[in-house]
């Protein structure tokens, strides 16, 4: 929706009134994310927590991809808000619990983690088969054909792997002990390893989404090299994947939060050399993003994996299983650092007078240059403070799995009282 769907609809809408279209519905997901989550950890039946929102969600998530992708000739601006708005309420029906599935399967903290690592690099995967699809099936430009024939491959794909989950994918079936939102927002908000783990994961994320955003415009006018972003691109996300299992391997011999602090800092070293590159560079940046792409799938991945084990604490509190809330309230978390960043670059990168009509700016440039390569070094150094000695390792995590089975062993009463002691 981001990456074709602008310039498609722009062309008859205007590319100002379409981007804020997109944005209305993607803020959208603020107010619809912690409360399918929440909706999610209550649901009590006989397929479970997690299918029946999936199952939801995967009609709507369709029709509403197959109106977007093939509209009609007299498309208005309301048209593509509303089903903008479908399609992302359908994703978060879908994605949510998902996630939150993925997220109670295992207790263990390693299987944790190689599950999360599985999904996130499957992500990227098809990431990269929807960024390349109008190349594979069309002339390299996202048109109507093209974007026919993706609305296609979702019907007739999304079913098949949908019924599939739902059928042979176990799921741990728990009544629900929802608690009262004074009492949950108490334990919420005194979940400190939870609320340190977010804190780092937004400085990382803010730290990822500055040269996301500012990609296209530092190869362009840094660079001079505007042909080369697809092969750049290309090889970031597949080195990414083919790094996974190293870093999971290397997580169960020091831990997921140490592992992911390495990650940072070698994404941080390798970066050091951005703000030096200049036109013909074209090569080096090339190895930078092999380098730096190693670490982009553990950055999903691991982040996750630990938050998985943070909402065991919740539970040993007393919680009631609000895997969900918190996958809502990381969704969140994902969205605000990707705001952060573009509320961060542009308007700076405006005020010292960028202007991307200017090749000759070298001010303007080397403010550009900075912002890919230098800002985000900051951010991803004061994640890595908060990460390295982080308080739940292995041991921590034994120890909460034991209170968990603790208090869903407990009588009602007895999990009521300890709902009264936050998790520390």
């Amino acid at each position: 929706m981001y990456i074709f769907l602008p310039g498609f609809y722009g062309e008859t809408l205007g590319l100002a009134a379409v981007g804020t279209a997109l944005l209305v519905a993607r803020l959208w997901d603020v107010v619809t994310d912690p409360l399918i989550g929440s909706l999610g950890d209550r649901l009590d039946t006989r397929w479970g927590r997690r299918r029946p929102l999936m199952a939801a969600g995967t009609p709507l998530l369709l029709v509403s991809a197959w109106a977007l992708f093939r509209p009609p000739d007299d498309v208005t601006l309301v048209y593509l808000l509303t089903w903008g708005l479908a399609a992302y309420l359908g994703w978060t029906l879908i994605s949510l619990p998902y996630t939150a599935w993925g997220a109670e399967i295992t207790g263990d903290y390693d299987r944790r983690a190689s599950l999360t690592a599985s999904r996130e690099g499957f992500m990227l995967a098809g990431t990269l088969l929807a960024i390349a699809w109008p190349t594979l099936v069309g002339g390299g430009e996202a048109d109507a054909d093209t974007l026919a024939g993706l609305a296609w491959l979702l019907v007739l794909v999304l079913p098949v792997v949908m019924a599939v989950t739902l059928w042979r994918v176990p799921e741990q079936r728990v009544a629900p002990q929802p608690v009262g939102w004074r009492v949950g927002w108490a334990l919420l908000r005194r979940n400190r390893p939870f609320m340190r783990l977010l804190l780092a994961y937004v400085m990382n994320g803010v730290a990822n989404g500055l040269p996301a955003s500012l990609f296209v415009l530092f190869v362009t006018h840094v660079l001079m090299a505007e042909a080369w972003t697809g092969p750049l691109l290309l090889v970031y996300f597949v080195v990414g994947i083919a790094a996974l299992p190293g870093w999971l391997w290397l997580s169960r011999r020091i831990g997921k939060h140490r592992t992911w602090a390495i990650s940072m800092l070698w994404t941080s070293l390798v970066f050091l050399a951005v703000p030096f590159l200049g036109p013909g560079d074209t090569w080096l940046f090339l190895v930078i993003c092999l380098l730096s792409g190693v670490g982009v799938a553990v950055d999903m991945a691991l982040p996750a994996a630990i938050q998985a084990d943070l909402v065991d604490l919740d539970t040993a509190g007393g919680g009631g299983r609000r895997t969900g809330l918190y996958f809502g309230i990381w969704n969140m978390a994902t969205k605000l650092s990707l705001a952060l960043a573009v509320g961060i670059a542009f308007p700076i990168l405006e005020a010292v007078g960028f202007d991307a009509t200017r090749v000759e700016d070298r001010e303007g440039i080397l403010a550009l240059a900075l912002f890919y390569g230098a800002v985000p070094i900051a951010f991803k150094l004061a994640a890595t403070a908060l990460m390295w000695n982080f308080p739940h390792d292995r041991r921590a995590q034994a120890a909460t799995r034991a209170r968990v089975s603790d208090v869903e062993g407990s009588t009602p009463t007895s999990a009521g009282a300890a709902s009264a002691s936050a998790p520390r």
